[in-house]
């Protein structure tokens, strides 16, 4: 089908939180907090992306993904690459993205065991509006008072190297071998290339484009790209869409939007469509 509205399953997290907004209802306040809302099945390693809401109200461990080379020598399917475009932030929120100074594979792993691996990283202020692309191999923790959209490569292969003395298992031999062990270089976005349309990224896993109205869009045969609402409605191939979904799209097909609206588009590759 040339459009398809996606599932959406909640993930309960104990960092997670009560209140959602964005379309989605909050989580009653007498069950657990939901940390984030996936639009296909957990598990499911088939589509090329993955693409989920975070909503933090503590922050999350440190941790590190592998490449898509160093996936495939541990028999996964892929590696991740990441990326967030925040939706709103405390006035205190971070996240931490690689370490302050280049740091040695020996430093790196006795600081993940002793705990002073918070203080080795370079934890920047975030607000509402901001978008930060994290390659494979960058050590990262998202903080607390975060609702974010994270596009990725369709992985969970996640190694841990600190979560503030918890008893969850930590991957230090993994973790350590796959980081980046120089400070994260962010990546220049394309920007604006005509108007209501930035490209926020633009390869090498896949492209991520922000709009503000509708327009046509042309996909090569075999490849989806992801439609996901901030905020508005509207319809393309006759499947109506809001603020809280996700559609993927296939073939040439138009996005329509009722007045004022907010969307991310995300496919595969490196080539603008």
């Amino acid at each position: 089908m040339p459009a398809t509205l996606l599932h959406t399953h909640r993930v309960e997290k104990p960092w997670g939180r009560h209140d959602l907004g964005f379309g989605f209802e909050d989580a009653p306040a007498s069950g657990d907090p939901v940390g984030e809302i996936w639009f296909q099945e957990p598990g499911d390693t088939t589509p090329d992306l993955l693409i989920k809401y975070l909503f933090t109200g503590q922050k999350l461990s440190v941790q590190v993904h592998p490449d898509d080379e160093q996936a495939h020598a541990r028999g996964l399917p892929r590696g991740k690459d990441e990326c967030w475009t925040i939706l709103s932030a405390r006035p205190d929120s971070t996240i931490a993205l690689g370490p302050k100074q280049p740091i040695g594979k020996d430093q790196l792993r006795a600081d993940a065991q002793n705990g002073t691996i918070e203080s080795d990283l370079d934890w920047v202020p975030v607000k509402a509006g901001d978008f930060y692309y994290a390659p494979s191999g960058t050590i990262h923790a998202i903080g607390g008072g975060l609702t974010l959209i994270e596009v990725q490569q369709n992985s969970e292969t996640t190694y841990r190297l600190y979560d503030y003395g918890s008893d969850r298992e930590l991957h230090l031999k993994d973790g350590v071998d796959v980081a980046h062990l120089e400070p994260y270089r962010p990546i220049t976005s394309p920007g604006e290339v005509e108007p209501g349309r930035t490209i926020l990224v633009e390869g090498p896993k896949f492209v991520l484009e922000r709009w503000s109205h509708g327009r046509d869009v042309a996909l090569p045969e075999g490849t989806t790209g992801w439609l996901v609402p901030i905020s508005g409605s509207g319809r393309v191939a006759g499947v109506a869409f809001k603020a809280g979904e996700c559609v993927t799209v296939t073939g040439t097909e138009t996005v329509e939007v009722d007045g004022d609206a907010d969307l991310l588009f995300a496919y595969p590759g490196t080539q603008r469509r």
